[in-house]
């Protein structure tokens, strides 16, 4: 894992961040000096993606543009209190619980068959909304940096690992501005690398970290979605 050290030309990182992306240029400017071209970007959607939208830019090549797409995960939330997640599902993975909760909770996997499905359902819609009958980027044999603007229980980040792995990458890169650090350390085992500017032990929230922490749309999400897909055409010298 790499954390914040002022290490030759990196930016020090002061918190809080002003926005997203300004926490996706300092991240970048971090992850350039570990040999990632050609690495494919993913960023978690909504908050993930104007800082993965940073991190592909700084990472991209001249005629090379870093590929940068979202991959959907979802909370699975406790039925009475649906805020408290139980665990998460990311598209193309299986549902990922977290058992210590569960007991805590009196519950079974079963229990949560119905609220699983339901979210499995709003995860189709957003994959549709997002990338249309577009599959992901092909990550078999290739390094992959999943990214998201912070880390608080992790649930949804696990989950999206998980699903990664599945693909078979040859290199697993979990990348994000600011973290709870117990949360953060659980992350070593999902990831091959872990890279975090910040991760304070004091952690509420990931919006405390963030002057501006503005609540994103899915209409945010695609626009981004469709500038870096225009400047990868221009980079290429093609149409989208």
């Amino acid at each position: 894992m790499r954390w914040n050290r002022n290490e030759g030309d990196r930016p020090s990182v002061r918190l809080p961040f002003t926005d997203r992306a300004e926490a996706g240029r300092v991240l970048a400017e971090w992850l350039v000096p570990l040999d990632l071209d050609g690495a494919v970007v993913l960023a978690l959607p909504r908050g993930g993606v104007p800082v993965a939208f940073e991190v592909a830019r700084r990472l991209s090549a001249p005629g090379r543009p870093a590929p940068l797409d979202v991959l959907v995960t979802r909370k699975i939330g406790y039925p009475r209190q649906p805020e408290l997640g139980v665990g998460a599902i990311a598209e193309g993975g299986e549902p990922v619980f977290d058992h210590d909760l569960l007991a805590r909770l009196s519950l079974e996997e079963a229990d949560l068959a119905g609220t699983v499905e339901a979210e499995r359902a709003e995860l189709v819609r957003r994959v549709r909304a997002y990338r249309g009958d577009r599959p992901l980027p092909a990550l078999k044999g290739r390094s992959v940096i999943v990214v998201d603007d912070g880390l608080a229980t992790g649930g949804t980040a696990r989950a999206a690992l998980r699903a990664v792995r599945r693909r078979g990458p040859s290199r697993l890169v979990l990348a994000v501005p600011v973290g709870a650090a117990e949360t953060v350390r659980a992350m070593e085992r999902e990831a091959d690398e872990v890279v975090v500017l910040a991760a304070p032990w004091s952690f509420r929230a990931v919006g405390q970290w963030y002057r501006r922490f503005e609540q994103l749309s899915d209409g945010d999400v695609i626009g981004l979605l469709d500038r870096y897909a225009a400047r990868e055409a221009a980079a290429r010298g093609t149409d989208r």
